[in-house]
Parts: C-alpha cells; structure tokens; sequence
C-alpha cells in the first residue's frame, strides 16, 4: 500500500462561513464580526484558488469540484472528513457529528471521480450510525499509516471506538486508539480530529505527545511509530494552535511534500524544519481565513484519492 498520492480532490467553497454547529467542539474556530460574510467568503475562495495553483505548479494532480449552492454546507472546503478513496477500489463514507455537515457527502463527487477514470468497486457506508448518535470523521479522525496497516485515532465527540473498530476490521488496519487533549479556557478538552495533532508521512511523524495525557498511552503511539521506522518531530500544544499538526505529505511530480499553512510554518523551530526536510520539502499556503472560521486547515482540505486508474 502506498502512503502517499499524487492524486486530490479538494471542494471549492460558495457560501464559507463559521460554522455554529462544529463550532461546540472544535476550540479552533473563531468568530470574525468584523468581516461581512461575504467577505469572508471571497476572502476564503481567493486562498482556496492560491492553494490549488501551488499544489498543481508541483505536480500534484489536483480535482476541484464546487460546492452546491442550494444546499447550506459552510464547512464543504474540508472533504477528508466525509469520504476517504482506497487503492483497493473501496469508498467510505462517514457519519459526521455536525448535522450541517451531512449535506456535504454527494454521489456526484463519486460518478466524477469515475469520470476521469478511476475504479470504484465498492462503497463501505458507515454514515447509518448517525441515527445512534455515533461518529467518526473520515480521516479527520483517523491518521493511516497505510504502508503500516495501522489507523491512529484520538477519541473524541467525532470519533467513536466502536467505529474505529470496525472500521479496522473492515480495511484490515491495526487501530492505535488514545485520547489527545488541549488545554481551553484553563481545562483540558477532548481534540476533536486527531489529524490537528499528528501526521504521518512516508519515513516520519509529527506529533505533538503532550496532547496525550495518558503516560502509557503516550508512551504506545510513541511506540508504534517507532516500530515503523518512522523519525519522530514532536510539536508542542502552542503549535497546535497555529495548526502546525495538520499537515499532508503529497507526492509532486519530481518529488514529495509536506503541505501545510503560512501560520503552520511560522511557528516551525529551525530544528522542526530541518528534521522534516531531511525527508521530505515544505509547500506553504496562506490560509488564514478557512483557520479562523473553519477551524481547519491544510491537511483538512484535502481529500486523498488511492484508487487505480482504469488500465
């Protein structure tokens, strides 16, 4: 299994805004008063557009496909969280926490994607543990070592263990389950995804372990990544809230890059950036606008695709 593409499908976004139903959990988000929501929205289709320039002038075979405007979906710029493209020719489809968000998951995205050629075989449908009120968020919630057969998930509000679980059993991933934690307002609270606070790229993994509490817990997702003969850059929980952990190695045309935002980079020590460029390079993309109302970033708004190609 390869653990990186060169292949994304990103949604360009027609009526972005702060989302009042993901914002009870997710401690990113930020409301901006001063901007008119059209603004915001202009302000968030220009850093979209720019994203997907830097990522196509690397190589990257980008998809973008625009979101509806006749249905309210203010957080469709974040696609990883409901549907996830495997190279066996498996589609997931997720249940998503925020009712809003449920809106977001289109078939036509699917019969787009075989548009251009690739092989969907089968649809793995979680999406019917909504109606009990359970979720799991894509791989918002999961982090795939896919080379590794692992899925590493940071229990949440978003992120059911039952589900992971199954979610194992069905891909035939071994799950590496722990709770993250930030610290808000002076008290700790669950991380909702846990791709805000670790990646894992082809040789390496950045993570920032003091969002576990758990020692032994800590301890066994160090662990695991060691096992795998992954270099290990740690974050710390400051860095987090300037996204720092949510970053997606891609493969380009000549080579591969670690992808993440201005602000993620900016807050990058020279030794962080050293360790990751001994494996990869950096791309950067100014995205502050979807940060502050979406509450997401770089990696959140790009949805790998592992399917073959029709030969």
């Amino acid at each position: 299994m390869k653990q990186i593409t060169d292949t994304i499908l990103m949604i360009r976004p027609v009526a972005f805004r702060m989302n009042e139903q993901t914002a009870v959990n997710n401690y990113y988000q930020k409301v901006m008063d001063s901007l008119l929501p059209e603004t915001v929205n202009a302000k968030a289709q220009q850093e979209f557009d720019a994203f997907v320039e830097k990522l196509r002038a690397v190589g990257v075979n980008v998809i973008v496909v625009d979101d509806r405007k006749d249905v309210d979906t203010p957080d469709s710029v974040f696609p990883n969280n409901w549907v996830s493209f495997h190279e066996n020719g498996d589609v997931a489809l997720y249940p998503m926490f925020a009712e809003n968000r449920r809106s977001e998951r289109r078939e036509d995205i699917l019969d787009l994607l075989e548009d251009h050629g690739f092989v969907i075989d089968n649809i793995v449908d979680y999406t019917s543990a909504e109606e009990d009120g359970l979720f799991l968020e894509g791989t918002g919630s999961l982090v795939l070592d896919r080379e590794n057969g692992k899925a590493y998930c940071a229990l949440s509000p978003r992120a059911e263990e039952e589900l992971v679980i199954e979610y194992c059993e069905d891909f035939d991933l071994g799950p590496v389950i722990f709770e993250a934690f930030q610290t808000v307002d002076g008290e700790r609270m669950h991380i909702y995804h846990t791709n805000v606070m670790m990646c894992i790229g082809s040789t390496f993994a950045v993570i920032c372990a003091d969002c576990i509490d758990d020692k032994q817990e800590r301890k066994m997702v160090l662990e695991n990544l060691k096992a795998d003969g992954k270099e290990i850059v740690l974050l710390t929980e400051a860095q987090l809230n300037h996204f720092a952990g949510n970053m997606l190695q891609v493969q380009g045309k000549d080579k591969s890059y670690l992808v993440m935002s201005d602000s993620a980079k900016s807050v990058l020590t020279a030794d962080q950036i050293n360790k990751i460029e001994k494996h990869t390079e950096i791309l950067t993309a100014n995205l502050d606008t979807i940060e502050a109302c979406g509450g997401g970033s770089a990696r959140c708004m790009m949805a790998e695709v592992f399917l073959l190609k029709k030969q």
